[in-house]
Formats: C-alpha cells, sequence, structure tokens
C-alpha cells in the first residue's frame, strides 16, 4: 500500500502525458488542451500538497511523545509553531498519490459525465483507502487525510478556472423547445 501505490500513481501520471499526444478511451474525446489540462491538474496536484508538506512543522502522530516519539501535539492550524519533532507530515503526501486525480472531473465532465462520476469516485475511494492505510501505520490523523482531498480538489477546481478563461468552450447552441405548434 505505500511503495506499490506510490509507484503506480507517478506511472498514470506518465501515461497522462503520453495521452497528450496519444490518447486513448474516453481521452479521445477530449481535446489536446483538454488533455493537456487533466496531465497539469494532476501534477500540481501533487507538488501543491508536496510544498505544504515540506513547510509544515507538524510532525506525525507517530512521533509524538505519547507514541514513543519526541513531538508534542500541536494544531496543524499553527503554522511556525514546531512540535519539537522532524515536522513535514501535513497534509497526507502519501494520500495524495489518488486524490490528485479528483480534479480530472473538471476536464473529463465535458466528454463524459458518467466518465467524470467514475474517475473522481475511484481517485476519492483510493485516496480514502491510502490516507486509512497510513492511519493504521500511525503516520496521518484523519484530519490531514481530509485536507489533502480538499486541496487537490482546489488545486483542480483552480485550473479549470484558468483553462475555462483562456479556452473557452463553445456554447452549444439550444434546442427549440417544440418544433410542431
Amino acid at each position: 500500500m505505500h511503495e506499490g501505490a506510490r509507484d503506480l500513481s507517478w506511472a498514470l501520471v506518465t501515461a497522462l502525458f503520453i495521452a497528450i499526444r496519444w490518447p486513448v478511451g474516453v481521452l479521445r474525446r477530449l481535446g489536446t488542451g483538454d488533455r493537456v489540462q487533466l496531465a497539469l491538474t494532476t501534477l500540481a496536484a501533487v507538488i501543491a500538497i508536496s510544498l505544504i508538506k515540506h513547510s509544515s512543522n507538524t510532525s506525525c502522530p507517530w512521533d509524538l511523545k505519547e507514541f514513543g516519539g519526541v513531538a508534542r501535539y500541536v494544531s496543524h492550524w499553527s503554522w511556525g509553531v514546531p512540535d519539537g519533532g522532524p515536522g513535514g507530515c501535513f497534509p497526507a503526501g502519501h494520500a495524495s498519490a489518488a486524490f490528485a486525480y479528483a480534479g480530472g472531473y473538471f476536464v473529463l465532465r465535458r466528454a463524459s459525465a458518467r466518465a467524470a462520476a467514475i474517475w473522481l469516485a475511484v481517485a476519492l475511494v483510493a485516496g480514502l483507502v491510502l490516507g486509512l492505510a497510513q492511519q493504521v501505520r500511525g503516520a496521518h490523523y484523519m484530519s490531514h487525510t481530509l485536507w489533502t482531498a480538499w486541496i487537490c480538489w482546489t488545486v483542480g477546481f483552480a485550473i479549470e478556472l484558468v483553462f475555462a478563461r483562456f479556452n473557452p468552450q463553445p456554447l452549444k447552441p439550444a434546442k427549440p423547445a417544440h418544433a410542431g405548434y
């Protein structure tokens, strides 16, 4: 659940970048710009989690004195307040290996609402499974996992707004209400 999941996620990110040029499956129904957005959204979410994690003073539960470590509990909202441990544990990096794909919902819904819903459900379930696995190991709290999901979703939404601003989708003509009066 640890190394294998991370390696699989990086393989899928690589596949998304390859699919920009050579799309497969539902990705064939997306334009090149949409495929670029999908790949960049996933990579940007992972990078965002990594940057926040590396600037965080929050240590993992297994680093707390109560569990044999050296750190004292300090809320992850207390930015800049060291807890005496190694820090770097908020948000949950491992869960981001799956949650990073949640932003793909925004892209895929343009091609298929069903594919977008399935994509999102798989990303969320996989992220929760990875997060729970880390919680069982003592590496994270549930709040770390849930914040990771929210951050990844927000990154995907922000990129959707940027791409929509610079690459607006053509409006589909409205269907006549009833042609046979």
